[in-house]
């Protein structure tokens, strides 16, 4: 292979075999909208999940790279530095999505990752540290609960022993046993017994602003802080046309006014504070009948710890009075909450420099959806590359990026590992 040291800053990506890749990954959990759109139904640790887990390794294996597979199904790969002692800089995502998912959400940071070593592979470069691509479990949370959990019991947050006992929210079936049906409950022990040098991750934005300012790449500051509840209220079922409105216990009248309440919250409270009713399921769910039960989840978010718990006390507090106004009972259950993530400094620099030295408009800016970078950042220097997401859409089918911008993002990508991997 080529000297490590020699000048690598104009080598760049295939874009086009990347966005191959891309497309032959979106073929599996295809699902197609009425307008010809084209999205993902990948639930983590499904048959669709296998399927793409298999097609992923098996370009792994074909680049010669090193997998292995943790006890709780994360996948990594290794293309191996010219030190032995040298931590890897890692590149990583996920692979799974949401019921209504898109072609590139997580997708692009691993197929990017794939991207990357094949580019250095192609042209012979030898990197001081071992550079390694990954892809965690359930990132999504959309079918285990927390979300990001394949990355939190990577880098020692979560128990082992708890993760493979989580239940599915669709059917019931335990994490453990769906990993063991699919074949990747691997021997690999997890937590990771060491952590990378680096980790750096590129996703599409998942938003509107890159599209709106005109800007090609965003240097992503740190991840906002997430808190999930799950609600159960409990009223009383009636007859919907002789039951007088003073007399009512009407779970479905309070699962609105929290709605309401919480999109009031969020909006006196201003800066990056939102909030969002996901779910919202009636009992029994009939035109006549005043709703006994409800279940809904709550998602707030913030970029400043002080001011999320401020908005989890106000929607408590909103919990309560109307609980004590309608005569219903409120259950509250933690789904998942973690505090804001800040990037390393120094990693979100070589980003925006690497952007701007590659001729892309570039911009700071946190992350308003929970990803794996925040996980390891508990261990490990890391910092995200954003590209645009057409119309700002994300988990929804009509999910788009440009192939433009996917080249680019890969593009600075690649120079930031380059400069990661051969750092002392």
């Amino acid at each position: 292979m080529n000297n490590p040291r020699e000048d690598t800053s104009a080598l760049r990506v295939d874009g086009g075999r990347l966005w191959s890749r891309l497309e032959a990954l979106g073929e599996i959990g295809a699902v197609a909208g009425p307008n010809g759109e084209r999205g993902c139904a990948r639930l983590a640790l499904t048959d669709s999940d296998r399927d793409g887990r298999d097609l992923v390794v098996g370009w792994m294996h074909d680049l010669g790279l090193a997998v292995t597979i943790d006890a709780v199904g994360n996948v990594v790969a290794t293309r191996q530095g010219s030190d032995a002692t040298a931590a890897p800089v890692m590149i990583g995502s996920h692979i799974d999505t949401v019921r209504t998912g898109g072609r590139f959400d997580g997708n692009l940071g691993v197929l990017a990752g794939l991207e990357v070593i094949e580019t250095l592979e192609q042209y012979g470069i030898a990197t001081r540290h071992p550079v390694s691509v990954a892809f965690f479990t359930d990132e999504e949370g959309a079918r285990f609960q927390p979300d990001m959990l394949g990355s939190l019991v990577y880098v020692g947050g979560m128990a082992l022993e708890d993760a493979l006992d989580v239940r599915a929210t669709d059917d019931g079936a335990r994490l453990g046993d769906e990993l063991a049906r699919i074949g990747y409950a691997g021997p690999t022990p997890c937590p990771a017994a060491a952590a990378p040098h680096a980790y750096v991750e590129l996703h599409i934005e998942q938003g509107p602003v890159l599209e709106d300012e005109g800007v090609t790449v965003g240097a992503v500051t740190g991840v906002q802080g997430i808190s999930w509840t799950e609600l159960t209220i409990r009223g009383q079922s009636a007859h919907a046309g002789t039951t007088p409105m003073r007399l009512r216990h009407d779970a479905g009248y309070v699962a609105a006014a929290i709605n309401a309440g919480i999109r009031a919250i969020a909006r006196e409270m201003g800066g990056t504070q939102v909030a969002t009713v996901g779910r919202c399921e009636f009992s029994p769910n009939l035109v006549n009948v005043i709703p006994a039960t409800v279940l809904m989840t709550v998602d707030l978010r913030n970029t400043d710890e002080a001011l999320l718990q401020k908005s989890e006390s106000s929607f408590h507090t909103l919990c309560d009075r109307m609980a004590s106004e309608e005569g219903v009972t409120i259950e509250r259950r933690s789904l998942a909450r973690f505090e804001p993530v800040e990037f390393d400094p120094a990693m979100i620099d070589l980003v925006e420099t690497t952007a701007r030295r590659l001729g892309h408009s570039t911009r700071r800016m946190p992350s308003g959806a929970g990803h794996d970078a925040q996980m390891l950042a508990r261990v490990c220097p890391t910092s995200m590359i954003f590209v645009p997401s057409v119309d700002g859409l994300s988990h929804n089918i009509a999910e788009y990026t440009h192939p433009a911008d996917i080249t680019a993002g890969a593009d600075v990508l690649l120079q930031v590992v380059l400069a990661k991997a051969e750092q002392h």
